[in-house]
């Protein structure tokens, strides 16, 4: 060992519960993905809906998430590439998809 150590990281300060929650609610209706759908059909527990949030909470882009979903669409839209529950909410959709076919 050289005896530096590596540099201390702060925690990831959260972003409000609320505003999260709507942001959530909003970027699934933009991109098609039925949230109460997903858990009727036992896709989706709160566990996995407190994760989601908490997850978007912990976001760095959240006000440019705010401004793409506040461009209006017509019809729904892909995930933003910098969505850190883009994989989740499409995993979703794709699953959703699955149960109507």
């Amino acid at each position: 060992m050289d005896g530096t150590r590596p540099a201390p990281t702060r925690p990831t300060v959260l972003g409000d519960e609320t505003e999260h929650y709507w942001l959530i609610q909003r970027m699934a209706k933009a991109t098609g993905v039925d949230l109460v759908g997903a858990m009727d059909a036992g896709l989706l527990t709160q566990e996995d809906w407190a994760g989601l949030v908490t997850r978007c909470r912990g976001c760095t882009w959240s006000e440019g998430c705010g401004q793409w979903l506040n461009k209006p669409v017509d019809d729904t839209r892909s995930f933003p590439g910098t969505c850190l529950n883009r994989k989740r909410l499409a995993a979703l959709q794709d699953a959703m998809e699955g149960t109507t076919s």
